[in-house]
């Protein structure tokens, strides 16, 4: 097998067809179908299996695909760090995140770093902690900004501390309430997101031993905010995701004071890519401008 063989290999992942991964490499569709041919000829089983709606891997192509990403990934690196040399700024840079951040953060570092480096292509990948996780560790993207209980011991740089909040729906609590307490929220309804989404909320809850009710179970900020505006519930989030929400909702401080971890996560900081790390500075230099940030800026 050849690198060719291996990047119209996850070309044809990435674009979801023969003919698509065809036309990104300039190539002829028998070409890709060639090339796949003799990997399948070679290894043994099929690899992929071929419909109406596309193509999807067999289990041994997603057995062998995280080696093949890896090895395309370090090649893009290689590329990337020798066009460095010859003083260009050029590659592509993945990001992973979830909802808050992609909401949050995400417009800004991606308008900026696209001003200062317009030959760098940039992808954001949003999904849950889980995905990020599995991203990084597939090869799959370069920076994962997840939490740090969410990280499974990957390098990990913290930058942001977030406290996490309390939202009730408008006049739930009795007036002269001031912030809500372990013993206020037994036994309230919730809405919940899922633990993928929401590690740190969980290991809050699961301190204090508290059993609730959760009647909504969510997967992103917005939803669960609408779900505690219309009365369905209480939740705990993130402060930082208030920043984006308009909606008509009472919010707490915890107390005792809880927070989460924001920070970004990578496989191997030693064989990050010339344009990751140059997005990686880009990142920790727009947090450390706020408020709750856990870097310094850099030159």
């Amino acid at each position: 097998m050849t690198l060719l063989s291996y990047e119209i290999f996850q070309s044809i992942i990435d674009n979801g067809s023969f003919a698509k991964a065809a036309s990104a490499l300039h190539l002829t569709p028998s070409a890709v179908s060639h090339s796949i041919s003799g990997m399948e000829e070679e290894i043994g089983f099929p690899l992929f299996i071929r419909s109406k709606n596309g193509v999807q891997l067999t289990s041994a192509g997603e057995e062998i695909s995280p080696y093949i990403q890896k090895i395309v990934s370090s090649n893009n690196s290689l590329s990337q760090a020798v066009a460095q040399m010859q003083g260009l700024q050029t590659g592509t840079v993945r990001v992973g995140c979830t909802n808050t951040v992609c909401l949050t953060w995400i417009p800004h570092i991606l308008k900026t770093f696209q001003e200062e480096y317009p030959q760098i292509d940039v992808e954001i990948f949003q999904g849950s902690y889980d995905d990020v996780i599995v991203w990084i560790k597939n090869g799959n993207i370069d920076l994962g900004i997840v939490s740090e209980e969410a990280s499974e011991k990957l390098p990990f740089i913290p930058l942001y501390k977030d406290s996490l909040v309390c939202l009730v729906p408008k006049g739930f609590m009795p007036k002269g309430t001031e912030y809500m307490t372990p013993d206020d929220l037994k036994g309230q309804p919730f809405v919940i997101q899922q633990d993928s989404c929401d590690i740190d909320i969980m290991n809050y809850l699961n301190k204090y031993r508290l059993s609730i009710r959760a009647n909504c179970h969510i997967l992103d900020d917005q939803s669960a905010i609408a779900m505690v505006q219309c009365g369905a519930g209480i939740s705990i989030m993130p402060e930082l995701i208030l920043e984006t929400a308009k909606s008509s909702v009472d919010v707490y401080p915890l107390e005792p004071k809880q927070y989460r971890t924001l920070g970004i996560c990578s496989q191997n900081r030693d064989f990050m890519s010339p344009a990751a790390k140059v997005m990686l500075k880009h990142i920790k230099n727009y947090v450390s401008t706020l408020k709750g940030s856990l870097v310094e800026k850099e030159d």
